[in-house]
């Protein structure tokens, strides 16, 4: 099977996840569902690489995605059962844009970059492995990246269930930066790339503008940045800014007093 073959067949199964998310997102009513179809997304992009590929890394490739595409849905859908309402960041994105807005500020553009991010995946069903001892870097850097994202998300399901919680979340991975979630998808990618991209070969090590885009929405465009605008407003958070990284980890600092 030709790359162009898998690239346009994951391309198609985006367009078809979006737009079934965009009628779901109008009937209910909020445009946050879409943060449940980013996981997924990306899952169906690695199963059509994989039966549409012929490279073993596939067999390897499918499992990272799916592991980390399954959980992350799983964690964002219960929580918005759990609170059914518009997230603050996409009705501040939006403000009274509305669906039209909707469909092409994030629908289309989340359908894109999710396209654009799995490149190295796509790339690699078909391109293969030249020097397999990066894969081995490759999945421990994305072992790193699913523990600080979904042991992050563990915790801060537990502190907001804890009635006598403190006003601000700033234990365990979350006093060594004030976003492991987005920081553990930043490693899961760069783990991704390592495997299917720059193990592939110099060709398929072009695919580094995908972990690039990745990074640059999870820090810049709809991630921390944007969240941190809302955060600022709670109390004492601007305190735990000052001694906490916004998104590479470090070990905690002393308390300012």
């Amino acid at each position: 099977m030709t790359l162009l073959t898998v690239l346009g067949s994951s391309l198609g199964a985006v367009v078809v996840l979006m737009g079934v998310t965009a009628v779901v997102s109008r009937r209910v009513g909020r445009v946050s569902v879409v943060d449940v179809t980013w996981g997924l997304g990306f899952v169906a992009v690695a199963l059509v690489s994989a039966a549409l590929g012929d490279e073993p890394v596939r067999r390897l490739l499918l499992p990272m995605v799916a592991v980390w595409g399954l959980r992350l849905a799983w964690h964002i859908g219960q929580r918005q059962l759990a609170h059914p309402v518009e997230d603050p960041r996409y009705a501040e994105m939006l403000g009274e844009g509305g669906f039209a807005m909707a469909l092409r500020r994030v629908f289309l553009v989340q359908g894109l970059v999710m396209w654009f991010v799995s490149l190295p995946v796509q790339v690699a069903a078909t391109t293969g492995t030249r020097w397999p001892w990066l894969v081995y870097v490759g999945v421990v850097v994305w072992v790193v990246g699913l523990l600080f994202e979904s042991v992050g998300d563990a915790q801060l399901t537990a502190y907001k269930q804890d009635p006598d919680r403190k006003p601000i979340m700033d234990g365990g991975l979350w006093g060594w930066t004030r976003h492991p979630n987005y920081f553990g998808d930043f490693a899961v990618w760069w783990g991704i790339w390592l495997v299917g991209g720059l193990a592939g070969g110099l060709l398929p090590a072009l695919t580094i503008f995908s972990p690039a885009a990745m990074t640059f929405f999870l820090m810049f465009a709809s991630g921390a940045r944007l969240l941190e605008k809302t955060m600022m407003k709670r109390e004492g958070y601007r305190e735990y800014a000052e001694r906490t990284p916004m998104f590479f980890p470090r070990p905690p600092r002393t308390r300012v007093s």
